[in-house]
């Protein structure tokens, strides 16, 4: 079970709010980086750059070691499943709201077919009735 009240948490959404620490984990996820490798494309300075890896630090994303002067940083993506938990809530939420909108949908599509089916031949063409009119095609 997740907590939904964890300060770890808040630091893993807080992390990857921003766009560059995302694609810091990206690049991370391929190998170690230096963290002037991980400033690199982003022309910004190493304190800078140091700033974002301590939110991901904070958030137990990214493990800093320290080889003499050289600062190198490696992916620890477990803390992503409570973010991953979180999520799946939702999902099954939303997988269960669409599956009723999808209900609802097909029950109308068969009662408006049934309501303006033709008596003499039926055409080759279907025309479209006032609720398949407004409503967009499915995916």
């Amino acid at each position: 079970m997740v907590d939904y009240r964890s300060e770890r948490l808040d630091a893993v959404f807080h992390a990857l709010a921003d766009p560059t620490r995302r694609a810091m984990l990206h690049r991370l996820a391929e190998r170690e980086h230096s963290v002037g490798e991980l400033a690199e494309p982003y022309r910004m300075t190493l304190a800078a750059a140091s700033k974002h890896i301590k939110a991901l630090e904070r958030a137990g994303l990214v493990q800093r070691t320290v080889l003499g002067r050289t600062h190198v940083c490696r992916l620890d993506a477990g803390p992503l499943h409570g973010g991953f938990e979180w999520l799946r809530h939702y999902e099954r939420y939303w997988n269960d709201r669409l599956d009723s909108l999808e209900a609802l949908l097909r029950a109308e599509d068969q009662a408006a077919s049934g309501a303006s089916a033709p008596k003499a031949k039926p055409s080759a063409t279907r025309k479209k009735t006032a609720a398949t009119a407004r409503r967009k095609p499915r995916a």
